[in-house]
């Protein structure tokens, strides 16, 4: 692998490069904090991993329409500070294009967001600031003219995931369905099954529209400054067109679960209403283009996750362990009773959450 300080060299920065650090603990791509001299700003640096994204040229096109669609919106909004509340992704020295192929990997940079700050704590203030940051961060982006590609193809598509466990039932290929427990979970998920692609079947009626979500809702891509307050949303790999149960499931799925999500003391797990409550808050009042049909299903998208990752989770188990790392040979089995006793207490709360929606 070529020196990162050789990768730099082939980006439009300003500044000597002082030296190249790792930066952050993230699972998907390498990042590096270049440190400039002088006034010169620092950077991050980032290899891609394309494993994942396998079509670098449509994520970097999608992150581009992105960022240039929210900060002409800040502008027009009279905002201050911008460079500092939206992403700026540097180009080659000798191309327009915002990443570098170097014959093995592919790798960006962007400008490093001076005096921010990023947290993993999930209580409920910092729920409603995701919420809230999440549901603006949409709603900038409603009238975006750019067309943005899905950076993986039916990501949150509940249909495809109902088929392909369908397919590893089929195929059985660990021979695990003769376990009567294991038996016993596709029977509920089948009992389930059809009403949780809701959204597919009224996306096709077209009462339901895609919008571009983020579709990675964690506490911690949202960037704070000094005082608390939230500058911008980053790691925008997932940017993408979906339903917004994506932004609003997907945070619950794991913010809303007492314990992680393969903690196997399933008599532990249960939905927190106090995230929900916070979430859903900070959510509305940011996403201020949610039509009667997105808001009345949000208890739906709360629904929809826990579900569709149980069935992740289990057709990989059935699979024999062929997509997620395990750590154990029960670690994905012990994932799907997890999420399924996620399911079954979000279950228990719809009516609530009905309600407090339909109050917001």
């Amino acid at each position: 692998m070529p020196q990162t300080d050789v990768i730099i060299g082939k980006f439009a920065i300003k500044g000597e490069v002082l030296q190249v650090k790792p930066l952050g603990n993230g699972l998907i791509n390498d990042t590096y904090k270049v440190t400039t001299a002088g006034d010169a700003p620092d950077y991050v640096l980032q290899r891609i991993n394309n494993a994942i994204f396998q079509d670098v040229d449509l994520l970097q096109h999608n992150i581009e329409a992105v960022t240039r669609h929210i900060r002409k919106k800040l502008v027009e909004a009279g905002e201050s500070d911008i460079d500092r509340k939206v992403l700026t992704f540097v180009p080659l020295k000798d191309a327009p294009q915002t990443y570098y192929f170097d014959g093995e990997s592919y790798w960006r940079v962007s400008v490093f967001i001076p005096d921010a700050f990023t947290y993993d704590t999930v209580d409920p203030k910092y729920s409603r600031f995701a919420g809230e940051a999440f549901g603006r961060f949409e709603a900038q982006l409603a009238d975006i003219p750019d067309t943005l590609g899905e950076t993986i193809p039916d990501f949150h598509n509940m249909e495809l995931r109902a088929r392909q466990l369908d397919e590893a039932v089929a195929a059985d290929k660990a021979g695990r369905l003769k376990d009567p427990e294991v038996k016993a979970i596709l029977e509920e998920i089948n009992k389930y099954k059809y009403d949780m692609c809701l959204g597919e079947r009224l996306y096709r009626e077209g009462k339901l529209p895609k919008r571009i979500c983020h579709c990675d809702t964690k506490v911690n891509n949202m960037m704070f400054d000094a005082d608390g307050r939230v500058l911008c949303v980053i790691d925008l790999d997932t940017v993408m067109p979906s339903f917004v149960f994506s932004d609003f499931g997907d945070f619950l799925r794991t913010a809303a679960n007492t314990v992680a999500e393969d903690d196997p003391a399933t008599e532990k797990v249960a939905f927190r209403r106090d995230i929900f409550e916070a979430f859903a808050q900070g959510y509305i009042k940011g996403a201020t283009f949610l039509t009667p049909v997105e808001k009345e299903n949000l208890p739906y998208g709360t629904l929809l996750f826990p579900f569709m990752q149980a069935v992740r989770f289990f057709a990989d188990y059935l699979n024999g362990d062929t997509y997620y790392k395990i750590k154990y040979p029960e670690h994905n089995l012990v994932r799907t009773r997890n999420q399924m006793a996620l399911f079954r207490s979000v279950l228990a709360n719809m009516d609530y959450m009905k309600e407090f929606i339909a109050g917001l």
